[in-house]
């Protein structure tokens, strides 16, 4: 097999959420790959760290926050992008909440909350990025779904009804621009911890019946969501659109595991 399939250099990648968890793991995996990567997030310290991380792998970046729910901030963050690279060709949208309690009980407003970051955050830096992907002809989308995207889970109905939203838009938008040669895909990641879910899987009867459910047994390393994130974002994928690659230690294929 052609290894330069999986060869990123020479391209420009940007991940939202990209400074912590499985958004931070990607952006290290695409600039392993070869790639120049922009990862932001709504605080400058992170922002920080994770360029100077991106530099010591040898690829250039650029330093600066974007908060996903104000489309000026996405916009700023795209602008800059172009201004210092001249284009972008990859755009992940790892940026997410969650929060935890009873769908009876859930704030109208926390459910917008939620909604606005998950779901209409990535559709606008879609939007932005995607606009200069179309005029280029090229580009790759990777989304960040969830294993929610497909089943339930107790008391996380915004952030389920977010994340199966996301994997409807991926569709979407994947038959929308398949012509125009932007590929759309999403990741959807298995139970990973992360410090936005730590306390809901470490140590808990949640964790347990969690790892209960995954057949290889433990909880997956935000790492091991960046191979996927590669795949999708390089030449290897150029047939693929519309797709949610699930990378769940078997979670969604199991019935009964003992």
């Amino acid at each position: 097999m052609n290894q330069g399939l999986f060869d990123l250099r020479g391209r420009v990648a940007v991940v939202t959420g990209g400074t912590t968890g499985l958004g931070h793991a990607i952006a290290l995996g695409l600039a392993g790959a070869g790639a120049d990567v922009v990862c932001s997030s709504r605080r400058q310290e992170q922002v920080d760290r994770a360029a100077a991380e991106i530099e010591r792998l040898g690829r250039l970046t650029i330093r600066l926050t974007c908060d996903v729910v104000v489309r000026a901030s996405v916009q700023a963050l795209h602008d800059a992008v172009i201004t210092e690279f001249g284009k972008v060709d990859i755009l992940v949208n790892a940026a997410g909440i969650t929060l935890k309690g009873p769908a009876v009980d859930l704030r109208e407003a926390d459910w917008r909350r939620v909604m606005d970051t998950n779901l209409t955050g990535t559709l606008r830096a879609c939007q932005v990025f995607g606009a200069t992907m179309v005029a280029a002809g090229y580009g790759r989308i990777v989304n960040i779904a969830s294993l929610s995207t497909f089943v339930g889970f107790h008391e996380v109905a915004a952030y389920s009804a977010s994340k199966a939203a996301v994997g409807s838009l991926t569709r979407s938008l994947a038959v929308e621009l398949a012509r125009k040669g932007v590929n759309v895909n999403a990741i959807a990641p298995g139970i990973v911890s992360t410090p936005l879910n730590a306390k809901l899987v470490q140590g808990t009867p949640r964790g347990e019946e969690l790892l209960m459910r995954t057949p290889m047994g433990r909880f997956g390393r935000a790492e091991e969501m960046a191979g996927a994130a590669v795949f999708l974002a390089s030449e290897a994928s150029s047939f693929m659109t519309g797709q949610v690659i699930v990378v769940d230690g078997g979670f969604l294929a199991s019935g009964v595991n003992q």
